[in-house]
């Protein structure tokens, strides 16, 4: 189970929302780059990093920032990037530049033949963000919902050939409410590509959690908030998540 520390991107500034309402942004750091070395340090495996005014603007507007992350890690610490990602031009130049994988959100839905250009032309670099609230999709930074139906379009997008679906509960994102357990098994028993679990990582009991359902194909759990106020303990949850994933393998 990877505990993936989330950094988001506004105005070149670290921040994080809640609901996703860009005018509650709270700004943790002013220096992206740096923000990327110390989850490095801190031992993470993985960094979930997005463009929040680029998902507004429906194209990239931090690349300066995002540039400074991936020269802070290198190629030590891959880095899955969303935000804004339209055409399959972005996607290649930010994997030229280093990023490992590319969430695609929005243009998913509103575009579902770019997602599978995409996975076509980039096989196992593409990841899906499916942001729901009461199992409808929302797009738009979740200003908008849809009338779709979140177990229905991962059914499709598997098919297309993504890597991952990054699963986030909406009412529950930035509020440091706890993981929507149900909705997320439920989702991961439905589809055979990976799940990564979002919205709602507070503390370790959430970690723990989340290791039991591991077995359904959850793969990892981004965290924002709570490692940025700390109410969790990012290298604890880690150390926790490899303990509980060794002895659920030992037991098997």
């Amino acid at each position: 189970m990877l505990i993936i520390p989330a950094i988001d991107l506004k105005d070149g500034k670290c921040v994080r929302l809640k609901q996703g309402a860009m005018e509650k942004a709270t700004v943790f750091s002013e220096d992206p780059g740096a923000t990327a070395r110390h989850w490095l340090e801190q031992g993470a495996r993985r960094l979930h990093v997005i463009d929040l005014n680029g998902a507004a603007a429906g194209r990239p507007r931090n690349e300066q920032a995002i540039k400074a992350i991936i020269a802070a890690v290198g190629d030590k610490l891959p880095i899955q990037l969303g935000g804004g990602i339209r055409d399959l031009d972005t996607i290649e130049k930010f994997l030229d530049q280093g990023v490992s994988y590319i969430i695609i959100g929005t243009a998913a839905v509103k575009t579902p033949g770019f997602l599978h250009d995409a996975c076509s032309a980039f096989s196992g670099r593409v990841l899906v963000a499916l942001d729901a609230k009461d199992g409808r999709v929302a797009v738009d930074g979740w200003s908008k919902m849809t009338g779709h139906d979140v177990v229905d379009l991962a059914r499709k997008f598997q098919d297309y050939g993504v890597e991952a679906i990054i699963y986030t509960d909406i009412g529950r994102d930035g509020m440091l409410a706890g993981v929507n357990i149900k909705a997320t098994v439920a989702l991961a028993r439905q589809i055979s590509v990976p799940v990564i679990a979002s919205g709602g990582v507070t503390d370790l009991e959430d970690v723990k959690a989340l290791c039991k359902i591991e077995s359904e194909g959850i793969i990892g759990a981004i965290t924002g908030r709570a490692v940025y106020q700390g109410t969790l303990d990012f290298a604890a949850a880690q150390k926790l998540a490899d303990q509980l994933s060794k002895s659920v393998k030992s037991e098997e």
